[in-house]
């Protein structure tokens, strides 16, 4: 028989699956209720449509005016790359009403995938782990607007640990040292790596299958939003050159169709609305949970506050790209992963918090690894809506004092606090494995 990927898990409990399909009839059932009702929920995923509507129509994505074609209660600019209008257009199928509820339903299906993949809850743990996560901040909020966060992080997820292969990149390192351990243990030939047995991702048939796409997924995602692209170095850091560069293939094809579909649009993107930080709001403002964000409301705007993101963003790449590697090498593929997507949200310039659903499955890794106290913790933090009760908007954000400040940046805070302490971690264990007969314990 077949083996299963090790990224699923059966659902055990006949329970389980019913009470999937009820969330997703919810999901549904409640895009059906807003559509009919003509409710105004879901000003992003309106953009959406009126960016594929837009590129059908022959007018211009990228102008200082709104889009004709969004509906008159969303005045918003389409901040998103040419090839994403073209992945939108099949929502101009979709009557604008009830957009929304697509968008929705489907990012209900990201995050069971995502829960599935990393954490494999079995039983009813993974429908009721999908409808407890819904009260987080990231996630409650990219649902209210109709944003796409959780169908990338799916993408990305899906392509990083499952067609690229958990034990991709890590085997060799693993073979050898399972290899020295067996000799030192008398050639027994049991694998004693750190993390138990390497997971070999199923059949050599499915993985050389599943190996061919790996990449691709990410590409799609940086060809959204630009963000994504940071996943293509972690992919040549944990040794997937190929599928790295597949997904930059796919990233360079999908932008470079656009430049001989609607050259004017491509350029003005690339050349002026790509760094025109107007266009996505002010980034001062609370909800970006950025370094960027940070800086800038601490200094007033200073001229230099990007200069000084930018510089503490080098400096955390060090101890960042470390675990990355380090992690990878010792099978925690998934730890890795989240390392390097925290990061992402901390150096970009703009990381409003809906982008911070990668929370999800930070939680969910930790559950596994038995850290549950630091998984209440987590989503003690995301679900507390502290950004959304600390006074904000206008200039408000500049007359905060040190303890408004810390609670109005508190993801980002929480973020440099964890990557720092996790490095501090793993240099302590280090100089302790360096002992013999010493085993390095699971990152968690």
């Amino acid at each position: 028989m077949a083996r299963r990927h090790p990224g699923f898990r059966p659902l055990s409990s006949p329970l389980s699956p019913r009470l999937l399909g009820v969330l997703l009839l919810a999901a549904a059932a409640l895009g059906l209720v807003v559509w009919l009702a003509g409710w105004h929920v879901g000003a992003d995923s309106a953009v959406y449509r009126a960016g594929g509507l837009t590129l059908l129509e022959g007018e211009p994505l990228y102008t200082s005016s709104d889009l004709t074609t969004l509906p008159d209660w969303v005045r918003l600019p389409f901040t998103y790359t040419p090839a994403a209008a073209a992945l939108f257009v099949p929502l101009v199928l979709v009557p604008p009403g009830l957009v929304w509820g697509v968008i929705t339903a489907s990012s209900v299906v990201s995050l069971i995938v995502v829960l599935a993949v990393v954490a494999r809850p079995s039983g009813v743990w993974l429908p009721a782990g999908t409808a407890l996560v819904l009260v987080l901040e990231p996630v409650w909020k990219t649902l209210f607007l109709g944003q796409i966060n959780l169908i990338l992080m799916a993408l990305v997820v899906v392509d990083v640990l499952v067609l690229s292969g958990r034990g991709a990149g890590a085997g060799r390192w693993a073979r050898a040292r399972s290899t020295a351990d067996s000799a030192r243990a008398g050639g027994s030939g049991a694998p004693a790596g750190p993390a138990g047995p390497v997971e070999s991702g199923g059949s050599a048939g499915e993985s050389v299958r599943g190996r061919r796409w790996a990449g691709v997924l990410v590409g799609v995602a940086a060809a959204v939003k630009l963000t994504p692209l940071i996943f293509v170095p972690h992919l040549f850091f944990t040794g997937r050159w190929k599928d790295g560069l597949r997904a930059l293939a796919t990233f360079v094809v999908l932008e470079g169709v656009m430049f001989a579909v609607i050259p004017g649009d491509a350029g003005r993107f690339w050349t002026k609305s790509v760094t025109d930080p107007s266009r996505v709001g002010s980034v001062h403002w609370i909800f970006n949970q950025s370094l960027n964000g940070l800086v800038d409301r601490a200094s007033d705007r200073a001229s230099w506050s990007m200069a000084v993101a930018v510089g503490a963003a080098v400096v955390l790449a060090v101890p960042a790209v470390w675990l990355v590697v380090r992690w990878h090498r010792r099978g925690e593929q998934a730890a890795a992963l989240l390392v390097t997507a925290f990061y992402a949200l901390l150096v970009s310039p703009v990381s409003w918090s809906h982008h911070w659903v990668w929370s999800v499955p930070l939680i969910g890794l930790l559950m596994v690894k038995g850290r549950r106290w630091w998984a209440l913790l987590v989503a003690a933090l995301f679900a507390s809506q502290i950004v959304m009760l600390v006074p904000n908007g206008g200039d408000t954000e500049f007359t905060w004092g040190p303890g408004w400040s810390v609670l109005g940046n508190a993801y980002v805070l929480a973020a440099v606090v964890a990557l720092l302490a996790l490095a501090a971690r793993e240099l302590r264990l280090r100089a302790r494995t360096a002992e013999p007969g010493v085993q390095p314990k699971v990152a968690g």
